[in-house]
C-alpha cells in the first residue's frame, strides 16, 4: 500500500511540474527600438517610421526581428510562410505611449492582451492603415473618439485588414469590411 501512495506521489510531482515553464522557455522581455532596428519587410530603419512598432522573438535567437508597425507584426503572426516558433511577440503599447511619432520606450503589449483600434484616420509605418494597440480598454476607446474606427480584440481583426492590399497614397484606406475611408490626417 506504501507503494502505492509513493508511486502516486511521485506521480503528482511530476505531473505539478509538467505545467510549469522552465526558466530556458520563458518569454524574453521586450527589448528597445535601437537606432540600428530595421523591419522585417521594409529594410527600412524603425525610427524612420511613425506610429506603432512590433517586435517578434524567436527559440534559439538573441535578437528579435522588427516590424516598423503592429500591422506588420500581426502580419507576421499570421502569414504561413513565416516562422511559427515565436516564444514572445509585443507591439507598442499607445495606452502607455505619449508619442504617436515614436512610442514610448518601455511601452509594450503582448498583441494577445491588447485591444486594437482599427480603421482609424491614423496611419502606421510605410504609411498603411494600422491597428493600434492598446493595453487599456479605455484608452482605445479614447483614441477611438479622437481617431473613428473600432475596437477589436487581436482574433477579430480580419485577415483581409492585416493581409489585404492597401493604398499607401494616403488618398484613401480599405477599411476591414472592404469600404474605402479617407486617409489619415497627421
Amino acid at each position: 500500500m506504501r507503494m502505492m501512495f509513493a508511486v502516486a506521489g511521485l506521480l503528482a510531482l511530476a505531473l505539478h511540474g509538467c505545467g510549469r515553464e522552465s526558466a530556458s522557455h520563458a518569454a524574453p522581455p521586450p527589448v528597445e527600438v535601437t537606432d540600428e532596428a530595421t523591419g522585417r519587410y521594409c529594410r527600412m530603419r524603425l525610427r524612420d517610421h511613425e506610429g506603432p512598432k512590433g517586435q517578434v522573438h524567436l527559440a534559439g535567437t538573441k535578437q528579435p526581428l522588427w516590424f516598423s508597425s503592429a500591422r506588420d507584426t500581426l502580419a507576421f503572426m499570421r502569414l504561413p510562410e513565416e516562422p511559427r516558433d515565436f516564444v514572445a511577440v509585443y507591439v507598442s503599447d499607445m495606452a502607455r505611449s505619449q508619442h504617436w511619432e515614436q512610442p514610448d520606450p518601455g511601452a509594450w503589449v503582448d498583441p494577445r492582451h491588447a485591444w486594437f483600434v482599427i480603421d482609424s484616420d491614423r496611419r502606421g509605418g510605410m504609411g498603411a492603415p494600422e491597428a493600434v494597440p492598446f493595453s487599456d480598454p479605455a484608452a482605445a476607446k479614447a483614441f477611438q473618439a479622437a481617431h473613428r474606427g473600432r475596437v477589436v480584440r487581436l482574433a477579430e481583426i480580419p485577415d483581409t485588414y492585416i493581409l489585404g492590399p492597401v493604398d499607401v497614397g494616403g488618398s484613401a484606406a480599405p477599411s476591414a469590411s472592404g469600404d474605402v475611408h479617407p486617409g489619415a490626417s497627421r
